[in-house]
Formats: structure tokens, sequence, C-alpha cells
């Protein structure tokens, strides 16, 4: 297993994302020497609780996250963030959710762009838009170091490259920045060997990012 710090864009005050900021950075990305290798797609899942009658909703997660993942087609992820949760199952999981009827989808959004080779490094670079929609919620970006898979022995690698990737972007004078937010993954029983359970995890992290950013965007507009 590889490292993997899963960024996302943060737009300066009063400024939005938009499509144009996209294409930026992913022009930035070839500038530095990025190699185009394909397109790669992650899906998030918010659930929520189908109450039929009076019960307690302190017996069941009054919310949920689940994430597909390009490197694990046949896994599906569930991270419940209240409790600390992060569990894997097999991708059929989501058939028999909707057989048990206990919850429903709320929104599904899919992180989706191109993935880019840069020596040591995989650079994925994407827009976060709902299903069936085009509306731009975000942007996202995935920083991949190959040849670990410590948190802690590849933290000075992943800073390094992060920085020069900063400065490069920075001369584009964009609107905004990426920024890094690496969750206590020990709060969820997540040691330093990196898994795919860590992935999941930032997602679900970047995601409540990207909703306190919309939700100060529109509270300014009112």
């Amino acid at each position: 297993m590889t490292i993997k710090w899963v960024l996302h864009w943060q737009p300066n005050a009063g400024t939005t994302v938009n499509s144009q900021i996209l294409n930026e950075v992913s022009q930035c990305v070839e500038s530095i020497n990025g190699v185009k290798e394909g397109r790669w797609k992650a899906t998030l899942t918010f659930y929520k609780p189908i109450i039929r009658e009076q019960v307690s909703t302190a017996e069941f997660p009054r919310e949920f996250l689940g994430i597909t993942l390009p490197e694990q087609p046949n896994k599906y992820y569930f991270v419940i963030r209240g409790q600390k949760i992060v569990l894997e199952a097999e991708q059929n999981i989501q058939a028999i959710m909707e057989k048990l009827q206990s919850y429903k989808t709320r929104v599904a959004l899919n992180f989706e762009g191109f993935q880019y080779q840069l020596g040591d490094f995989q650079l994925r670079v994407g827009k976060v838009v709902p299903m069936q929609s085009e509306s731009l919620r975000g942007i996202v970006m995935e920083m991949e170091y190959l040849p670990l898979s410590s948190l802690d022995k590849s933290r000075k690698m992943l800073e390094e490259f992060f920085d020069i990737w900063q400065e490069a972007l920075s001369k584009r004078s964009l609107p905004g920045h990426f920024l890094h937010i690496e969750p206590n993954f020990t709060e969820f029983g997540l040691s330093d060997g990196y898994t795919s359970q860590h992935t999941a995890v930032q997602y679900a992290t970047i995601m409540a990012q990207l909703i306190a950013t919309a939700q100060a965007v529109q509270a300014v507009r009112n």
C-alpha cells in the first residue's frame, strides 16, 4: 500500500470554486512535468435513517457516509464521524442496504478528474459534483507517495512535495489554496500503516470542510 494525502480547494473569502480554477490547477500539474495517465473517480454518499416508528434516535447513527474508491472497486467504506468509526465491507452491501430500507441516500457526490504521474508521486485532480449534475461543489486533489506506506516515515517527503506544488500554483495567483487537514487516525482505530480506510476517513473530513465552506458562503450571501 502507498500513502495518500487528500486535499481540498479552500476559496478565498468572498469567492467560490469554478471550472476555470480546476483548469488552471490541471495545467499547473502538467507544467511541473506531470504525465496524464487517465481518469479516476470516487463516490461519496450521505445516508440518513428511515424512521418508521417512535424509536430513540440515540440507538443508531443520525447519518453516515458510504465511500467507493477506485483502488478498491470491490469494497465499500463506511465512516461514522460522530462515533469515530470506519468500516470496510464488500461492494454488495449497498444492495443489502436497499433491501433492508433502514437508511436512505440523502445526497450522493462524485469526485472525478485526471490522474498524473510525477516520479514517485501520483496526483489526482478532480471536481466534486452531485450525481446526475454538473454543478461544481468543490475541487479535490489526491497526493500519493508510492514507495512508502508509513505515515510517519513519508511525512517529510509529502510535506516537501506539497511545498513545491504550492509554490508552482502560487504563480498563477488563483483566489484560494489547497488545504491539507490530517484527521486523527488513531481515534478511528487506525495505525501508522496506511490503508484504504485512511483514505475513506480523509474523504469524510474533506466533506465536512466542503459543507462548512458552502454554509459560510451562503451566510455571506444572506
